[in-house]
């Protein structure tokens, strides 16, 4: 009989204490993830000097950089993962992330602050990757929709430690005396200890190499393509859309709301830079409140009813979100506390539902294959969000970003719509008699 983890029932050979120690990453990676973007803002002003209205653009393309660098090497991390175990490139994601944040404060030009950056994407797609696979290694299909409601509560947790603790440091260590460069400076310190001590939790406990990835020898060539043949199934095919949607939604909170919030604080409020980045940590935190409370109710409902009509209502809810930024003329104003409600509600139900659709819907001997196509997409969308984004806040409108994710989840979900009737559950049982 398989172990339990709470109510998710664990693949045999899984221990509690491997499934806890995946749930303690899913909460460290998203704060040191969310925490680089929405940070940026006072490592541009302040150490960088970068006038407010180049800071949209240039965002937007530090973002598109660390996306090429995680295109690039997405595959190779899953296939080292295979051959030498999870854990190891869990444990040097971690660490390289570390490294990256060690070196952030002595940034002193865009060239540098881009090598670190790509540096640091380098190690979040390592850990990326692993969040995706190992709960795949872990959890039953029944249960992945629990599996991954508890997930999004660990990332909701870590986003609100960012948001709520890590982004109030400078506003104290100013207080206190600091210069605010010394506050930054010591903040991102305080995070490459995060990133160190997760490295060696995970390594010690995780599991060790199960049998079936000691016996993967596929190429990337040939996962791109089983990946890409298998989306003549309608219900890969709208993962895939979903991925691109629900990452390129969470790249555009990442990206654009702090700096948003801190670029009007600054220009309009006379805020200082410290006061502005921890009122945007206050309403950002109201978003990832709201993810934390919905991501265990959306993971329920994902294994309760069609994981398809799942998806295309979590789109719907997320495209509404991010829509109604165009009402918003103050974003440290009232109404701005709904608007990230709402966007904290779609983001996380996005990410829930898409990645427990392409669970049920990738074939069992070809499941790494698809969900590494499945990352893929979601890199597109980062891509797609970040550089077209960076133009839209700074040429256009600071909702820009929104705007156009809400018009593209609209899409989705209209195909969706078309399609899913002719999306057949993939029966994993079945998968299994067969082999």
């Amino acid at each position: 009989m398989s172990a339990k983890f709470g109510p998710i029932r664990l693949m045999q050979g899984v221990t509690v204490g491997n499934m806890f120690t995946y749930y303690f990453a899913t909460v460290t990676s998203l704060l040191l993830f969310t925490f680089l973007p929405q940070f940026q803002p006072f490592l541009l002003t302040e150490v960088l000097s970068i006038p407010e209205s180049q800071q949209g653009v240039l965002s937007g393309n530090l973002q598109f950089f660390a996306e090429i660098i995680i295109l690039l090497s997405i595959g190779a991390w899953g296939t080292v993962s295979d051959k030498i175990g999870r854990k190891f490139v869990f444990a040097a994601g971690f660490l390289i992330m570390g490294l990256a944040l060690y070196f952030y404060p002595s940034v002193d030009s865009v060239f540098t602050l881009f090598a670190f950056r790509g540096l640091f994407a380098l190690g979040s797609s390592a850990v990326t990757t692993m969040i995706s696979t190992v709960i795949a290694d872990y959890a039953m299909d029944e249960d992945r929709g629990k599996a991954s409601g508890i997930q999004g509560v660990g990332n909701g947790i870590g986003a609100l430690l960012t948001v709520f603790v890590v982004l109030q440091l400078p506003k104290i260590f100013v207080a206190d005396g600091m210069s605010e460069f010394e506050a930054g400076r010591i903040t991102y310190l305080a995070m490459t200890g995060v990133a160190v001590i997760s490295a060696v939790i995970l390594f010690i406990g995780l599991q060790n190499r199960t049998k079936v990835q000691e016996e993967q020898k596929k190429s990337f060539i040939e996962i791109a393509k089983e990946g890409i043949a298998a989306a003549s199934d309608p219900g890969v095919a709208l993962a895939y859309m979903a991925a691109f949607i629900s990452r390129g939604d969470l790249a555009i909170v990442g990206t654009f709301f702090t700096l948003w919030v801190v670029t009007y604080g600054t220009t309009q409020k006379g805020l200082s830079t410290a006061e502005a980045l921890a009122t945007a940590g206050i309403i950002i935190g109201i978003s990832q409140t709201m993810a934390l409370i919905s991501a265990p109710v959306f993971g329920m409902l994902s294994d309760r009813m069609n994981r398809a009509n799942a998806v295309i209502f979590a789109v719907a809810l997320a495209s509404f979100g991010y829509g109604s930024t165009i009402f918003v003329s103050d974003p440290t104003g009232p109404s701005m506390f709904i608007v990230a409600a709402l966007i904290g509600i779609g983001e996380i139900s996005g990410v829930i539902a898409s990645g427990v659709l392409i669970a049920q819907q990738a074939p069992r001997d070809i499941r790494g294959s698809v969900i590494g196509i499945f990352s893929l997409c979601g890199t597109f969308g980062i891509m797609t969000a970040t550089g077209i984004g960076g133009q839209l806040f700074d040429n256009w409108l600071p909702q820009g970003p929104f705007v156009l994710f809400s018009a593209l989840g609209w899409v989705v979900v209209v195909i969706g719509l078309v399609i899913r009737k002719r999306i057949v559950p993939r029966n994993e049982k079945a998968d299994l008699v067969s082999h």
